[in-house]
């Protein structure tokens, strides 16, 4: 394998778990400006509402952490930092390419959908301020996704990275 090969492989990882993080913290802030703008309306009429929904607020921004968590395992299992520099070929480059990619666009889907099913939550929690706990089954519903995202990111980069799967993508 060349060594123009290895440093392709090695730029695909890098914009594999580029792409993990960027959309992800991209699908967050998008989610949490959903529901912020929905709490905002809400906080005009009835401020002492604001505790009740701060979490429907924040659980938009735990898909920007997935891709992270992404990010920095693609770059540890491939030893982009913090190991010993592996034989990345052109195949293993793709895949983790594509790993990170779909992690990417799986959180940012889901958290602009928590988002809206924040606001949903929020719109509950004003008009019946004793339903805050029902209503945060809704955003954590969409949750479940992200974490099955995650999880599948994790086992592909675990997958991927095994020795005898690096001597058959090489």
């Amino acid at each position: 394998m060349s060594p123009e090969w290895i440093e392709i492989g090695r730029g695909l990882c890098y914009g594999g778990a580029g792409l993990a993080f960027g959309l992800a913290g991209a699908g967050s802030a998008w989610g949490i400006s959903i529901a912020v703008h929905q709490c905002a309306g809400v906080l005009r009429e009835k401020p002492e509402l604001f505790g009740r929904m701060l979490v429907m607020i924040a659980l938009p921004g735990t898909q920007g952490f997935y891709g992270f968590i992404a990010a920095i395992l693609i770059m540890t299992q491939t030893g982009l930092i913090g190991g010993s520099a592996i034989k990345i070929s052109l195949g293993t480059g793709l895949a983790m390419f594509f790993v990170g990619l779909g992690c990417g666009i799986a959180q940012l889907v889901s958290a602009i959908k928590q988002g809206e099913a924040s606001a949903a939550g929020i719109s509950l929690i004003a008009r019946r301020p004793e339903s805050a706990g029902r209503a945060i089954l809704f955003p954590a519903f969409v949750e479940t996704y992200a974490v099955v995202g995650l999880l599948a990111t994790v086992l592909f980069i675990i997958f991927l990275t095994q020795p005898i799967v690096l001597k058959f993508l090489g």
